[in-house]
């Protein structure tokens, strides 16, 4: 049990760090109001999500190693509430069409990007098979 929390402890400080580089490389590039610093770290997190359930299914990964990837590395990556305030932030604001557009580019954008992760790990177990 030790084990399982240090070891979430390390993937979320890991992902936390990465998510906060990322998102402050990706919104000082884009220099707007949309908040694409999070949908950057959303997105890549979805691909990266599919890319690695997909391989976890075909190769055999310690329990622990998908604890430290999906719940510690990918759960401090990814951040839906910072999303959620985000969109409340720019709805409140009246900013309606980029909170929609945030809604939107999110959720359906994430979910192609996690059938792209699966699609794409699919494709490297047959090549190496």
């Amino acid at each position: 049990m030790m084990y399982k929390l240090i070891s979430i402890a390390a993937g979320g400080a890991i992902g936390a760090v990465l998510r906060y580089g990322v998102a402050g490389v990706v919104q000082n590039y884009m220099v707007s109001m949309y908040p694409w610093g999070t949908l950057a770290v959303n997105l890549i997190g979805s691909f990266f999500a599919g890319l690695l359930w997909a391989l976890a299914e075909y190769t055999y990964l310690p329990p622990q190693l998908k604890t430290f990837m999906f719940i510690g590395i990918l759960g401090g990556f990814t951040t839906f509430s910072t999303y959620m305030l985000e969109t409340f932030h720019l709805m409140r604001e009246g900013e309606y069409y980029l909170a929609l557009g945030n809604i939107l580019l999110s959720n359906l954008l994430g979910i192609v990007l996690v059938f792209s992760g699966v699609i794409l790990s699919e494709r490297i177990v047959q090549y190496f098979k």
